[in-house]
């Protein structure tokens, strides 16, 4: 507290520095080297890597928001939709490619942050199993193939 002066700056710090948006960042220029499949799997993959590696903060974070509910959600908001708009501007990349449907590429990016972190929720921190190499490979394959191609066979909707 010395060093920060309060619960939510020192929240604020904390997120700012483990947060997914370096990498991601990191990965924009490698992902248009890739097809849409490759490059979403490798963003799904080290999403929920870096959720493994932050699962402590991740867990003290879900405590205190009963605590602090408006003052934690905003700095964690503020966080997410950074990681949420770098995603969608992939997407718009995408869509300028013609590889993309016309859909908001917001909330494109909020559904499939949401599959892997509910995904990663349920089973570390809920049922308490970790996530595997093999389990995450399978499961990021399926999520990809369902975000990019739906569920129903073709003529079917």
């Amino acid at each position: 507290f010395r060093n920060f002066g309060s619960k939510e700056k020192l929240f604020e710090e904390v997120l700012s520095s483990y947060t997914f948006l370096p990498t991601l960042k990191e990965l924009l220029p490698e992902l248009d080297t890739m097809t849409c499949d490759e490059a979403l799997h490798t963003v799904a993959t080290k999403f929920i890597l870096t959720l493994k590696k932050r699962k402590s903060m991740i867990k003290i974070m879900h405590s205190e928001i009963t605590l602090y509910p408006e003052k934690i959600r905003t700095v964690y908001n503020n966080l997410i939709e950074e990681v949420r708009s770098v995603l969608a501007q992939y997407f718009v990349s995408l869509q300028h490619k013609g590889m993309f449907r016309e859909v908001s590429p917001e909330t494109a990016a909020r559904v499939f942050l949401g599959i892997l972190f509910s995904y990663f929720r349920t089973e570390e921190i809920i049922r308490g199993n970790e996530i595997t190499k093999p389990m995450m490979e399978k499961n990021v394959r399926q999520f990809v193939d369902i975000f990019l191609h739906g569920t129903l066979k073709d003529g079917h909707a």
